[in-house]
């Protein structure tokens, strides 16, 4: 049964990869489609109809972003006080022609970082030589604490490579068996057409193989996409094993691997020095751009241009800010990132990655703090491991390490920060996506984050899903408000997508193994899902409260 539960789980994702809802449902209403929709639409052809807003700033912190798609070119941000390819650094912000952007996982030379670590490789790597010998009992209090943490991170890279080993030794044999069920079908048919009816009428009596293909064939037909052929339902089986040996070895050469370094030759910065700042280059798509390309056009691909989709935000101009590899992404790229985006005119910068460890949360708390000080919204994503965020760490977090400000009027969060759950398109029980994090103190809001369609490189569209698509959507409806309101202060942008949010009334499939149930409300801050309309309409009536300096008339 374990070998059946895998397979359907392979099967559902490949051969059934046609089977999405529409490819704009997220921008409908609910009330119109039955879908968690956030009326994108019927704001644009209402209340947004005629009006065009003023020009934001979105920073992309991600993988990089294809500038030259056919959806994006025409909304990337462009430095205009640097000439292009002059090798000078005309706007002496310390970064040489920076002209869409900047990219901190690069180096002097050109080459980039793809492939990193894990932070709790990193970590472990770090305590390792400490701590490996090391006799508790022995240890002074602040020791033995950290002595707890190389333990646990210890624990799970030893952990996660085991499980990476025997998966790779077991998938040959897993495979082979799926091979022979799906053969045993084809030879019971003898030629009949691949239909329910006939699978169905098949005599599967003690034969083992026969029976798993029967439940394996039943299973997709009966998610209503037709098999074309068994050679094509073998390809895709193939082509599924495949990726899967391929994540595995992935796990064992750089994820887990503590002596993978992937840095040093290549970015060439002081590592140890969390503030350095100027180190990378500008190549802002690098060499894997289909994360950060999709996040991007979630958020703004121009829109009514009659090609590929829509973006939620029109009159956007999207900073690419490539920080994160096919790994971990490091603090100090994290905080040289935020830094950059602010220093260069962004007002809301997305950030749709996270991890269980932090390294240096100063760097990260610091640069935060910056953000809020310039009054820069920063929208963050919740994760996608199905945990409570209220128990379990996501870094990084609005959480500052050590509380800023005097006396009484401390605070320990950012205000400036929004963290975001993701939404499936199905309504009721089944709305929440089954891989989302959520956390009644520590998630703000959900967002449709599963089956999205949005750009990818080199002029491609897919579905994606995760709380990374989530968060770009909030943060188009946030870039909505701050262009059509540019009053409203970051921190009033984002209780106003809280406030405005569609409360959930029923209780949901909480995500995780044992599918209990929750009222939708318990899973964050707000209780609701976000609806770009009501957020306009709740922002009409608001009074903004940053002060627009008036510019100054130029002499005749």
């Amino acid at each position: 049964m374990k070998l059946l539960s895998l397979v359907f789980s392979l099967l559902l994702t490949t051969v059934l990869i046609g089977q999405h809802p529409a490819e704009d449902w997220y921008h409908t209403s609910p009330s119109e489609s039955g879908l968690n929709g956030i009326s994108t639409h019927e704001l644009y052809n209402t209340l947004l109809k005629d009006k065009k807003g003023e020009k934001v700033i979105v920073a992309i912190i991600d993988s990089g972003v294809d500038h030259l798609h056919e959806d994006l070119k025409d909304v990337m941000w462009v430095n205009e006080d640097e000439i292009p390819d002059n090798g000078i650094d005309d706007d002496k912000n310390g970064y040489i022609d920076d002209i869409h952007g900047w990219n901190f996982i690069g180096g002097p030379d050109g080459k980039n970082v793809n492939e990193d670590n894990l932070e709790v490789a990193r970590l472990y790597k770090k305590l390792k030589y400490k701590y490996e010998t090391a006799i508790e009992s022995q240890l002074t209090k602040d020791q033995k604490k950290e002595y707890a943490t190389y333990v646990k991170v210890r624990d799970e890279v030893n952990k996660n490579l085991e499980a990476a080993r025997k998966s790779i030794e077991n998938l040959d044999e897993e495979k082979e068996k799926v091979y022979n069920a799906v053969a045993a079908v084809e030879k019971a048919l003898d030629g009949k057409e691949i239909k329910m009816e006939n699978i169905d009428s098949l005599d599967a009596t003690d034969n083992q193989s026969l029976m798993m293909g029967k439940s394996i064939m039943g299973r997709v037909l009966a998610g209503g996409e037709p098999i074309e052929s068994f050679e094509f339902l073998r390809g895709e089986i193939e082509n599924s094993y495949a990726q899967r040996k391929k994540r595995s070895q992935g796990n064992i050469d750089y994820l887990y691997n503590p002596d993978f370094d992937a840095r040093t030759d290549v970015v060439q910065d002081n590592y140890s020095d969390s503030y350095e700042s100027n180190y990378g280059n500008n190549d802002i798509k690098g060499p894997d751009s289909f994360h950060g390309t999709h996040v991007a056009g979630i958020v703004a691909a121009t829109r009514n241009n009659d090609i590929g989709m829509d973006g939620v935000a029109a009159n956007v101009e999207i900073m690419s800010v490539r920080t994160v590899p096919n790994g971990d992404e490091r603090d100090k790229d994290v905080a040289n990132a935020i830094r950059y985006a602010v220093d260069n005119g962004a007002s809301i910068i997305n950030m749709s990655f996270g991890k269980g460890y932090s390294w240096d949360k100063k760097v990260v708390d610091d640069a935060v703090a910056y953000a809020v000080k310039k009054d820069v919204l920063l929208v963050h994503a919740a994760g996608n491991s199905a945990q409570d965020n209220d128990i379990e760490n996501n870094f990084p977090n609005d959480k500052y390490e050590k509380a800023r400000g005097f006396l009484f009027w401390k605070k320990k969060k950012a205000k400036n920060w929004i963290e975001v759950g993701a939404l499936s398109h199905k309504t009721e029980e089944a709305a929440v996506a089954r891989f989302s994090n959520y956390g009644q103190a520590n998630v703000d809001v959900f967002a449709p984050g599963q089956e999205i369609y949005a750009t990818t490189p080199e002029n491609g569209y897919a579905y994606l899903q995760g709380t990374s698509m989530a968060s770009p959507v909030v943060a188009g409806v946030a870039a909505i408000l701050r262009s059509h309101f540019p009053k409203l202060k970051a921190e009033q942008v984002k209780e106003i997508i809280m406030n405005s949010s569609t409360k959930g009334a029923g209780e949901v499939v909480v995500p995780g193994p044992d599918g209990k149930k929750r009222p939708f409300r318990q899973l964050s801050v707000s209780g609701g899902m976000i609806d770009a309309l009501a957020a306009y309409k709740l922002a009409m009536k608001t009074k903004g409260k940053k002060k627009i300096k008036k510019k100054k008339a130029s002499k005749a």
